[in-house]
């Protein structure tokens, strides 16, 4: 896991090689430390891994903005609300 300041109001975490719960629970960590308004640019490779995720943004109200997929690899970009 590694998470990073990329730019001002944007952050990566790389959660590659994780399966659930973890890349959900890094992500609401990832989450809790940033501002309103700033995006976190999460990476992950365990399918079943999105949808925890995106189920974790709607009960939270944050917005999933981006979604790509390349291969077994998902980039999603994830604004604090």
């Amino acid at each position: 896991m590694k998470f990073e300041k990329m730019e001002d109001g944007h952050y990566g975490l790389d959660v590659k090689g994780y399966v659930c719960p973890h890349p959900q629970i890094y992500t609401k960590k990832a989450l809790e430390k940033v501002n309103a308004g700033e995006v976190v640019e999460v990476v992950f490779d365990n399918p079943s891994s999105g949808e925890s995720i995106a189920a974790m943004c709607e009960s939270t109200g944050d917005e999933i903005i981006e979604k790509n997929q390349e291969g077994g690899q998902y980039k999603w970009s994830i604004r604090k609300i």
